[in-house]
């Protein structure tokens, strides 16, 4: 087992130029991935895909690039460990997500039958307020699908939320979250 140095894990943080991860824009991966370039001092890109699951095959694809995700993101185990081979861990750190909301297109009573968009790693706020769930690739996704009236309600960061105009119905606040950074191995 090789133990990476703090030398060795700060040069591999230097090299990297972009950080793929999970969009659309406005959800909390994409803000700590925004953090994590400006606390390093690098000017990168943050590309956006749909799953974590389609971002891994670009940075195994493509050179100074690294995987961001969040510690609660389902299955991050497994895109860890079936890409021991491409990628390693190279840096982890605890920030504040968005303020995680209950929202809808319009004030609404909310009720057990509602259709309610959720990312799976919040879904249990959502269960709280429906057993109708739709789950969604992300946050951001969650509140595009209220938005758009295929749910009554979703489960989104507050950024979304507005972004897409819709009424905040419950606040739960910021929730310190852990966010692991994945580059390409020597």
């Amino acid at each position: 087992m090789s133990v990476v140095s703090i030398q060795e894990k700060t040069n591999l943080g230097k090299r990297i130029k972009s950080i793929h991860t999970l969009g659309p824009t406005g959800t909390n991966c994409e803000k700590a991935a925004k953090l994590w370039f400006e606390r390093e001092g690098i000017n990168g890109e943050v590309i956006l895909h749909k799953t974590l699951e389609e971002a891994i095959i670009q940075v195994k694809n493509t050179e100074n690039s690294a995987l961001l995700g969040c510690a609660v993101y389902p299955k991050l185990h497994n895109l860890v460990f079936a890409n021991l081979a491409h990628i390693e861990l190279v840096d982890s750190f605890i920030i504040p997500t968005y303020n995680m909301v209950l929202a809808a297109r319009k004030e609404t009573d909310m009720h057990q039958d509602c259709k309610l968009a959720s990312h799976p790693a919040p879904v249990d706020l959502a269960y709280t307020f429906s057993d109708n769930i739709l789950l969604v690739n992300s946050n951001s996704q969650a509140a595009l699908d209220c938005a758009s009236g295929n749910a009554d309600a979703c489960i989104t960061t507050i950024t979304a939320a507005r972004k897409n105009n819709l009424v905040i119905i419950k606040d739960f606040g910021e929730v310190p979250m852990c966010f692991t950074l994945h580059a390409k191995g020597k």
